[in-house]
């Protein structure tokens, strides 16, 4: 990187750019991620919602410059210029994930570190096999809700449950309280006209379970967050909970989605190829190379006037990190999914200091999920043709709105 030369024009002197959420909604993303390409090369002018302008890093090694590299690209959203000069509005489907919280994923430098450290602590301290049989109760009692209709939507009846009850009961959530969290979550992610109201109400609900815990402690991640002496007040103990649900919740659902439809659809998971079968590890694989649970992940923001891939990038830019772009990059992917079997170098975690904590728990999670529907779901196939599975509407992820599917009934289901 180096100081630009000023012979760029700069964001806010461009001009009829394609919104971000026409690389999500939308059934090619690659073609549109191809056409920024060649129009403005590995960093792209989008907007992020009307009026309001962001680069896009579209390239492998862009996006680890500016993810390792937070002297110069902060995640602190009081760096962005458009919402310290009050342009972006207070009201904005944006805030949500975009606007300041006192959480790890909105730090750099000490307080990042000092904010992460619980969420770590919970993560790594929590035994893999009383999780893995957790899931895997959660799983085979969802199915079971179901198995006896011969039908059922992958998404809705499973997918989108699997994390709200398995995060939920990591912070204490009862059952009753996982639908209404659920759609708080999901138009939170949805950056819409609901999508505050959405960050109200999920916010309400942790102070809820925040109080509950002050007042009887359990072994639940609340009570830890509550005891740890790096989250100084109920801001940053909701707010660090907010990370942990929200990220554990989406991202969680895209990936058993994604995975789900991948080995109902694609004939390298579901027929025989070169004397054998690709198995769930390899589709757990090709769905954080080519659908990775977070398509544009938000934000970096620059702190000094510099230049990144020929684009001039001024003090105060938005920069999403555009991982399903990057993952497809040919300077780092062959495009031969053959060859890229047991490839790990995508960008689906991030990288750099704010790297995702949860890959081996959000890993356990879903390899879970899609065995268990795929054990007990007899003869399932997918109900309706492949071009009809739409996505989620969102700037951020590409999770399947439905994945309906037929099998064989079953009066019971058995582990």
């Amino acid at each position: 990187m180096t100081t630009t030369s000023r012979q760029n024009p700069s964001l806010a002197e461009m001009t009829d750019l394609m919104p971000l959420s026409a690389t999500t909604n939308c059934a090619d993303p690659q073609s549109a991620y191809s056409e920024l390409r060649a129009r403005w090369g590995q960093v792209a002018p989008v907007e992020l919602e009307p009026g309001i302008p962001g680069w896009l890093v579209l390239g492998h090694p862009e996006i680890c410059n500016v993810a390792r590299n937070e002297r110069l690209f902060s995640r602190d959203p009081h760096n962005w210029r458009m919402y310290y000069e009050g342009i972006v509005s207070p009201d904005s489907g944006l805030g949500p994930m975009m606007f300041p919280r006192d959480n790890a994923y909105f730090a750099d430098g000490d307080k990042h570190r000092r904010l992460r450290a619980p969420i770590e602590d919970a993560l790594e301290g929590m035994p893999e096999h009383q999780l893995a049989g957790m899931v895997r109760q959660t799983c085979t009692d969802l199915i079971g809700r179901f198995v006896d209709r011969g039908a059922g939507d992958l998404v809705a009846d499973y997918a989108a449950v699997i994390p709200m009850l398995v995060v939920g009961r990591m912070f204490g959530f009862g059952m009753d309280q996982a639908e209404e969290f659920r759609q708080g979550l999901l138009a939170l992610f949805g950056s819409g006209e609901d999508s505050q109201a959405g960050n109200r109400r999920v916010e309400e609900m942790l102070n809820e379970i925040i109080h509950a815990r002050r007042a009887e402690p359990a072994a639940d991640v609340t009570s830890a967050f509550l005891d740890s002496g790096n989250l100084r007040d109920d801001y940053e103990i909701e707010q660090s909970m907010v990370l942990m649900v929200s990220a554990g919740y989406e991202t969680t659902m895209t990936w058993i989605a994604q995975t789900l439809r991948l080995m109902l659809t694609d004939d390298r998971f579901g027929g025989r190829l070169r004397g054998g079968r690709l198995g769930l590890d390899e589709a757990l694989d090709e769905v954080l190379w080519r659908d990775p649970p977070m398509t544009n992940m938000p934000a970096r923001y620059a702190l000094a006037d510099c230049d990144l891939a020929g684009r001039r990038i001024d003090r105060g830019d938005a920069l999403i990190l555009g991982f399903a772009a990057a993952n497809a990059d040919s300077r780092v992917h062959s495009g031969d999914p053959w060859l890229e079997v047991g490839n790990r170098s995508y960008l689906a975690y991030s990288t750099g200091p704010h790297t995702c904590p949860a890959q081996r728990t959000s890993r356990i999670i879903t390899r879970i999920a899609v065995d268990t529907a795929l054990h007990l779901l007899h003869d399932v196939v997918v109900a309706v043709p492949a071009e009809q599975i739409t996505p989620i509407p969102s700037p951020w992820t590409r999770c399947p709105a439905s994945l309906p599917v037929r099998f064989a009934r079953s009066a019971t289901v058995h582990n």
